[in-house]
């Protein structure tokens, strides 16, 4: 016990053992859904759902060891929302890849990641990126995220007069839906903890009640997970149409994981005096490193859970609290027949949750100054109608440099910028 204690600081930053094994526990709760989620969204893309649910729990407990071990940060990791649905929507059905190449094109994101992180290039990237960029390319995200839920549960519908429409809201999928996102929201508001989980949980009790849903069981040895190992395709990545593409799962990953990491070490109280986070650099070499892994496993990007800060509001300071959470999730791997049980229209409230909490970054957009403005517009209307983050996230570069240039404003416009904004005006134009 007095190894543990030393190793992770643990009387440093006046916590307990118990006090972090507890925040784990609290912040596995908040983030279990994901064992849910995850498995549906990437079966959409083909992927066999049994060999991706133990991927996902082995790409998770990796992450979570790798922050906990090596960074010693109260932070968790897990395949993430978001970087799933481009992964399957955008990559796969969208562009017509396969899955096996959309994961190729996730491990080279990941191999940058690392480079980015161990060359210490990762800051000059954050900086240079125009701040309404980043804004819009999470708004977005949000968006294109709801859009996918609210197809998944039946809410919109296809409308061959407007492209779309609502759907009957009467039958049992979209009602459950509208049911489960309700309670969601009600028990965060309460902050109760696990009220995502509890959401899908009980959308999936009261499917399988009614019968619309099979009984399988609950515990079970882990399924197979040869379908998803090693099955990655990077030969296949290396497309000149799939440059956006890396660049995106790069992108949100990279900037995902730092707005995590400041949320939730400013949240334990562990910034330093002079503003910087500790570790910083382990931590994001233990995210891309995670990434890495999932590839191979059979998962889409892992990154950092901004619902770490559930596990810090419990009392969470130090990596145990990130080891508690991967331990949990090596024995989440026992509780396939309950992953497989749930049904869509029980992850999609979820799903629009996490939607409803990543357009929060809208109340910071200078709404006075156009120039930041309509760039963020750009992204957040075109990611979902276009079906597409990498359109988004191009359409919104061009507009803002097209913008800036019109009104002059030259000096907003980084050299990185401009590098972006050429190359992917090229291939709007060329491919």
């Amino acid at each position: 016990m007095n190894a543990i204690e030393r190793y992770f600081g643990i009387n440093g930053q006046n916590t307990t053992i118990k006090t972090e094994i507890l925040a784990g526990v609290t912040t596995f709760l908040t983030m279990a859904y994901i064992i849910f989620v995850n498995p549906n969204v990437l079966a959409d893309a083909g992927m066999d759902k049994g060999a991706v649910f133990v991927a996902t729990c082995l790409a998770a407990a990796i992450g979570c060891f790798i922050m906990g071990i090596y960074a010693r940060l109260p932070v968790a990791l897990a395949p993430g929302m978001g970087l799933n649905a481009f992964f399957t929507y955008g990559v796969v059905l969208g562009m017509g890849y396969a899955w096996q190449t959309a994961l190729g094109a996730v491990f080279l994101s990941g191999c940058i990641f690392i480079l980015l992180s161990l060359f210490k290039i990762r800051e000059i990237i954050i900086n240079s990126i125009p701040t309404s960029i980043k804004q819009g390319v999470v708004a977005g995200i949000g968006a294109f995220l709801a859009f996918i839920a609210l197809q998944t549960a039946g809410v919109i519908v296809n409308n061959d007069a407007t492209l779309v429409g609502l759907g009957d809201m009467t039958s049992f999928s979209p009602a459950m839906a509208a049911l489960g996102f309700i309670v969601i929201v009600g028990l965060s508001h309460k902050k109760v903890p696990g009220a995502v989980t509890i959401g899908i949980l009980l959308v999936a009790l009261i499917s399988l009640l009614t019968g619309n849903t099979q009984f399988s069981g609950i515990i079970s040895a882990p399924p197979p997970i040869a379908p998803t190992l090693m099955q990655l395709d990077i030969a296949g990545a290396f497309d000149v149409a799939m440059i956006s593409v890396i660049f995106a799962f790069l992108f949100v990953d990279l900037f995902d994981t730092a707005g995590t990491l400041i949320a939730t070490t400013t949240q334990a109280g562990l910034i330093g005096k002079d503003g910087k986070i500790p570790n910083m650099g382990k931590a994001l070499l233990a995210d891309s490193t995670a990434t890495v892994a999932g590839t191979v496993l059979g998962t889409s990007s892992t990154t950092s859970f901004v619902e770490s800060v559930s596990g810090i509001a419990a009392g969470g300071r130090t990596g145990l609290m990130a080891v508690t959470v991967g331990v949990l999730f090596l024995l989440s791997l026992f509780f396939s027949p309950l992953a497989g049980m749930i049904p869509g229209y029980a992850t999609a409230g979820a799903i629009f949750y996490v939607a409803v909490l990543m357009m929060e970054t809208l109340k910071d957009v200078k709404w006075n100054d156009l120039t930041e403005a309509a760039p963020v517009v750009v992204v957040l209307l075109f990611t979902p109608l276009t079906y597409s983050v990498a359109d988004g996230i191009a359409l919104g570069f061009i507009t803002f440099t097209a913008i800036k240039v019109v009104a002059g404003k030259f000096s907003d416009i980084s050299i990185p910028v401009w590098i972006l904004t050429v190359v992917l005006l090229a291939k709007i134009v060329f491919i």
